[in-house]
């Protein structure tokens, strides 16, 4: 099987990646956004090829987060720094300007071309970063479902239901004055209280969560948090 590079151009809404052969022939290209739908897609085409190496823009930079995914899933990964990229768009295009569709080409083409290039290690800081969010990716999830089945549950109940922005506090209050006399409106309200139980876990769950991304991130001594709206967000 030909062992192949696949470059990567990272952005932060999209990427664009290249498979390239060992004699710089463009066997796949690939186009996603930058989420784990489009991560799912790219690691399902590079593994058409078992011996594979992947070259990502900026690897300690923009394309950190895309670089530490692959590395802890097993990937081989090559840091190509921006300059060396630019570099080549120059002499090969006459410019330096981005183009999207040939970036991911000319990054799998440095990484061919250059020996000594970084290659990418876990680190472990940004692993505990991903885990941590992943989980609190979930837990809003939940959440959301939980405060959707609330807002369900209490327009059978009450007239025209529950306003937005729904909590467990204006639940509860809504709760009390509900007092059904039939079987269907008395499960009702026990549903109710039940997912206001499960708001409030869910609730002091986020908190702790968010407390402990908190200091994750300051671990790692990034300035990112200091950029407005920048950082864990409480949920809505």
């Amino acid at each position: 099987m030909t062992a192949v590079m696949i470059g990567v151009d990272p952005a932060k809404r999209s990427h664009a990646m290249a498979v390239l052969d060992e004699r710089e022939g463009q066997l796949a290209a690939l186009a996603v956004g930058n989420d784990s739908a489009g991560y799912r897609d790219m690691l399902r085409l590079a593994r058409h090829w078992p011996q594979r190496t992947w070259a990502v823009e900026g690897a300690a930079g923009v394309g950190v987060q895309l670089a530490q995914r692959l590395v802890a899933d097993g990937e081989s990964v090559l840091d190509v720094p921006p300059k060396l990229s630019t570099r080549a768009r120059i002499f090969d295009v006459g410019h330096g300007r981005k183009n999207d569709p040939g970036d991911a080409r000319t990054v799998a083409v440095v990484a061919i071309r250059t020996k000594g290039l970084r290659r990418v290690i876990p680190d472990d800081e940004m692993v505990a970063l991903r885990l941590l969010s992943e989980r609190r990716r979930d837990l809003v999830r939940s959440r959301t479902q939980t405060v959707n089945h609330l807002h369900q549950l209490l327009m059978e109940l009450i007239p025209a239901g529950a306003g937005r922005n729904l909590t467990a506090t204006k639940a509860k209050a809504l709760l009390a004055t509900i007092r059904p006399r039939d079987v269907a409106g008395k499960t009702r309200r026990q549903l109710v209280a039940d997912l206001i139980q499960d708001l409030v876990g869910l609730d002091a769950k986020l908190k702790d969560l968010d407390r402990r991304l908190k200091s994750a991130v300051e671990a790692t001594g990034t300035s990112l948090t200091s950029i407005r709206a920048s950082g864990p967000q409480p949920p809505r």
